[in-house]
């Protein structure tokens, strides 16, 4: 349950704070930090918010320090986090990126999850969406970004096939989209 608005969702869907040493909040981005925790709703509003009303010291009975750049950190954390799921998926040979590979994939209608770079040209997003039916899409990443992640230059479009990391990369990505300016960014067609 989300201590700031009280609302029950899966872990899955939260975010997890420990006590650290010195009574200093730790953000628990992977959920395997020793200790009792603290659960958030994954949004950059509700963790100001608990920042502000101090509610992390509330919850633990005990004055605690919340690091001033929590928000940042934990937006930096999950976009690194989403960005090496995906180059694991790379080196699993469950990712393949380029427009003419990812034509190929979508036309075969092989596709977990297409992702496309948020600063990609329109006329090729264009191109892309025409052939996109019932895909996730996550576009909430540069092409830097995405390029990066996988030992390229930069990435404008890529897809990682159905199973296992798309499921994780879909879980994790929703996560990161409450941190956010533009949630339009991302798109779910089913």
């Amino acid at each position: 349950m989300c201590i700031v608005t009280g609302e029950k969702q899966r872990k899955s869907e939260l975010l997890r704070f420990v006590l650290g040493p010195e009574n200093v909040i730790v953000p628990d981005v992977l959920g395997c930090l020793p200790g009792r925790g603290f659960w958030l709703k994954s949004s950059k509003k509700v963790i100001s918010a608990a920042c502000k009303k101090n509610i992390f010291s509330r919850c633990a009975s005990t004055s605690v320090t919340v690091p001033e750049d929590l928000v940042e950190t934990v937006e930096r954390l999950l976009r690194r986090h989403c960005l090496e799921i995906f180059g694991l998926a790379r080196r699993a040979g469950q990712m393949v990126g380029g427009y003419e590979k990812v034509k190929l994939i979508l036309l075969a209608g092989k596709v977990g999850v297409l992702f496309m770079a948020s600063d990609v040209a329109q006329d090729s997003k264009n191109k892309i969406n025409k052939l996109v039916v019932g895909v996730p899409i996550i576009n909430c990443f540069s092409g830097d970004e995405l390029g990066a992640a996988v030992g390229r230059e930069r990435l404008a479009h890529a897809v990682v096939r159905p199973g296992g990391f798309t499921q994780k990369l879909l879980s994790e990505t929703s996560r990161f989209l409450g941190f956010c300016e533009n949630v339009s960014n991302y798109k779910l067609n089913k």
